[in-house]
């Protein structure tokens, strides 16, 4: 139940935070380029949650 949970939770993700709801470009192969695009923006969002971004130290002239 805990895994099916995490999943259940991904595709609501991109349901609703991605706009997945309802594919935009017709076609199977079109369909599956759509969502492919959609589950690599929500693994980079993922992968940044884990990694954050270095800091930049500001220099002063």
């Amino acid at each position: 139940m805990r895994l099916r949970k995490k999943v259940e939770m991904l595709f609501a993700h991109l349901k609703r935070i991605l706009g997945l709801g309802r594919l935009r470009l017709r076609g199977p192969y079109s369909a599956n380029d759509e969502f492919l695009l959609a589950a690599t923006a929500q693994n980079l969002r993922i992968l940044a949650k884990i990694f954050p971004a270095p800091q930049q130290t500001h220099s002063t002239w």
